[in-house]
């Protein structure tokens, strides 16, 4: 049997609540106490807020998988992505000096998965002709909020590496999953014969023919 590359957690979790972080720190991998609204925190954490929202499209694929069967390929997608934001906690939680060689992390290959996923579910979709609101079915919603999600936990990473070192991988990461999600948005609504709703800027109330009502200020 081949040596696993990442180190298998060795946690034994026997109460949840320790009290340590009430004073409003915690503590990295290293064993640093930081304040909770440290940068390094902020992007761990968001990544966490991340995979809850992942974790909420599969629920959500899942139940349409019996009807669909093309869902429940991209729900093992999801929970593959769902590991992989694990792997980036783990990393973002461990300050550059204290990393070991074994620990579990973002590498090229998780990338380069995301891309090849893409593509391929890309060459199904039509062309798009505008932007694309959520909307349609609960599925493609679920998705859009990952992926707005997602934005804010590379923003998060952005704002770290300004201030700490951080793998340039992990950032290159949520860049191409927020677009992939982007992608299983439209995918999954073609599959499940969901109309995309395309922004229309004249759809907007300042748009319409009639003029502004007067204004009553003196």
């Amino acid at each position: 049997m081949a040596e696993e590359r990442y180190r298998a957690p060795r946690v034994a979790i026997t109460r949840v609540y320790t009290k340590k972080g009430d004073a409003g720190e915690t503590g990295l991998v290293g064993g640093q106490r930081v304040r909770k609204d440290d940068p390094r925190i902020v992007a761990y954490g968001t990544v966490d807020e991340l995979n809850a929202f992942v974790g909420a499209a599969r629920q959500t694929l899942g139940e349409h998988a019996a009807q669909t069967p093309a869902l429940a390929a991209l729900g093992e997608v999801l929970l593959r992505v769902q590991h992989e934001l694990f792997n980036l906690g783990s990393v973002l939680a461990t300050r550059p000096e204290d990393l070991r060689p074994q620990q579990a992390r973002i590498g090229a290959h998780d990338i380069t998965a995301l891309e090849a996923d893409m593509d391929q579910r890309n060459e199904e979709l039509a062309a798009l002709r505008s932007f694309v609101l959520p909307g349609g079915c609960r599925a493609n919603t679920d998705l859009h909020v990952a992926r707005t999600v997602c934005r804010r936990a590379e923003r998060a990473c952005v704002a770290l590496a300004a201030v700490e070192a951080v793998d340039p991988q992990a950032i290159a990461y949520l860049n191409r999953l927020s677009d992939a999600f982007f992608v299983w948005s439209r995918w999954v609504s073609a599959k499940l014969g969901c109309e995309e709703t395309l922004w229309d800027p004249n759809v907007a109330a300042s748009a319409k023919d009639s003029p502004p009502a007067p204004s009553r200020d003196r």
